[in-house]
C-alpha cells in the first residue's frame, strides 16, 4: 500500500496574507527612521511651508542652532530615502520635496502631526469625564450662539450636544470630536435659519443622501460645488454614516480640492432635509424622510468603497453627468466646461 504524501504547505499563512509584504515594510520603515528625529521634521515642514515650494540650505539652517554640516547631515538622510530633491544655484543648494512623496508629507504634516499631538494633549489631560466634554460643548455653544441670535440659546447647545452625540456613535470617528460636532452643529444650525427665510432670491440647496456617507453622495456634493460655486449649495449625509471617507474616493476629492477631513461623514438629519430644495437618494432606500413640497431623485450609481480605481473613475463620471444635468435644470445660465 502507498503512503499518502503529506499535503503541501501553503505558501504563505493567513497572517502573511493580510500583513504588509516584508520588502515593502523595510522600504517604509527606512523612510520612518530617517523622519524619527525632531530637527528633521522641523526642517521638513519649513519646505514644505515654503511660499516657493522650497528652500535654500541657509534658510534651513535658521531652524535650529546647529553647526552647517549638522544641517547637511540631516537634510542628506531626508534626500537619501527619497524624501527631498536638490539643485545646486551658484554657491547654495536649494532643497524641495520629492513630487512622489509630496501628498504623503502633507498629509504627515497636516494630519497625522496634529492627530499626534491631540492624542499626547488628552493623555495629559484626558476627557474622560462627562463635565469635562459637557464644558467643552458649552463652550462651543456660545461662540456659535454669537453667529446665530435669531436661534435661541437652549436650541443650540441642545444642538451642539446632539450633534456631539450622533458623531460619538459611529466608532470609527474617535479623534476631534469636539471640533467634529462644532462644524456639525454649525451646519444644521444654517439648515435651521435657511428654513425659516424667504426661499425667493436665496441660492437653491442640494442634499444628497447614501447609506455610509463616504463616497458617493461627498463625491457629487464636490462635483457640484465644483461647477457651480456658490450659485448653488451643497450638502452630504448617510443613513448609516462609516466612520472616514473611503480611500479609493479621497484622491478624487483632492482633485476637486476637497479635504476628505473636512466633508467628514454625517448622519441625516431633518433639519437637512427641511432645509434642501432638491433631495437625491443614492442608495440609502427609503430612510430618508420624504417631506412635502420637495423635489426627490434617486441616482442608481455604483459604490466605489470595494471599487477598482478604474471603477471608482466610471463611477465618478457617471455622478459627474448627473450633476451636469441637474446645474442645467437648476441653474440654466451657468457655462459648464466640456467634458475632457
Amino acid at each position: 500500500m502507498t503512503a499518502l504524501s503529506p499535503a503541501p504547505s501553503p505558501a504563505t499563512t493567513p497572517g502573511e496574507a493580510h500583513a504588509m509584504g516584508a520588502e515593502a515594510a523595510t522600504q517604509v520603515a527606512g523612510m520612518l527612521k530617517a523622519l524619527a528625529d525632531p530637527l528633521r521634521l522641523r526642517m521638513l515642514s519649513l519646505i514644505t511651508t515654503s511660499t516657493a515650494g522650497e528652500a535654500c540650505v541657509c534658510d534651513i539652517a535658521t531652524v535650529a542652532e546647529v553647526s552647517q554640516p549638522t544641517v547637511s547631515h540631516h537634510l542628506k538622510v531626508l534626500k537619501d530615502v527619497g524624501l527631498l530633491v536638490s539643485e545646486r544655484r551658484g554657491t547654495w543648494v536649494w532643497y524641495r520635496v520629492a513630487p512622489d512623496v509630496r501628498r504623503a508629507v502633507t498629509a504627515l504634516l497636516e494630519a497625522f502631526a496634529p492627530a499626534a499631538l491631540d492624542a499626547a494633549h488628552h493623555r495629559e489631560q484626558p476627557l474622560h469625564q462627562l463635565s469635562d466634554v459637557d464644558h467643552a460643548l458649552t463652550r462651543v455653544a456660545q461662540d456659535l450662539q454669537d453667529r446665530f441670535p435669531s436661534v435661541a440659546p437652549e436650541v443650540v447647545l441642545r444642538t451642539v450636544r446632539e450633534s456631539y452625540t450622533a458623531l460619538a456613535r459611529n466608532a470609527g470617528i474617535t479623534g476631534y470630536l469636539v471640533t467634529l460636532a462644532r462644524r456639525f452643529a454649525q451646519q444644521r444650525l444654517t439648515d435651521m435659519v435657511r428654513t425659516q427665510g424667504e426661499p425667493d432670491g436665496r441660492a437653491p440647496q442640494v442634499l444628497f443622501v447614501c447609506v455610509a456617507n463616504a463616497g458617493r453622495s461627498q463625491l457629487a456634493a464636490a462635483l457640484l460645488q465644483h461647477y457651480a460655486g456658490d450659485r448653488v449649495i451643497a450638502r452630504s449625509a448617510g443613513s448609516a454614516p462609516a466612520g472616514s471617507i473611503h480611500t479609493t474616493v479621497r484622491p478624487l476629492l483632492a482633485e476637486l480640492g476637497v479635504q476628505a477631513d473636512a466633508v467628514f461623514p454625517k448622519p441625516l438629519t431633518d433639519d437637512a432635509v427641511r432645509a434642501a430644495d432638491v433631495v437625491i437618494t443614492m442608495g440609502c432606500g427609503d430612510t430618508c424622510p420624504v417631506l412635502p413640497g420637495k423635489r426627490y431623485e434617486d441616482w442608481v450609481v455604483g459604490d466605489p468603497a470595494l471599487a477598482s480605481p478604474e471603477g471608482t473613475a466610471a463611477i465618478r463620471d457617471d455622478i459627474d453627468t448627473r450633476i451636469r444635468a441637474l446645474l442645467s435644470d437648476l441653474v440654466p445660465d451657468l457655462r459648464l466646461p466640456a467634458h475632457t
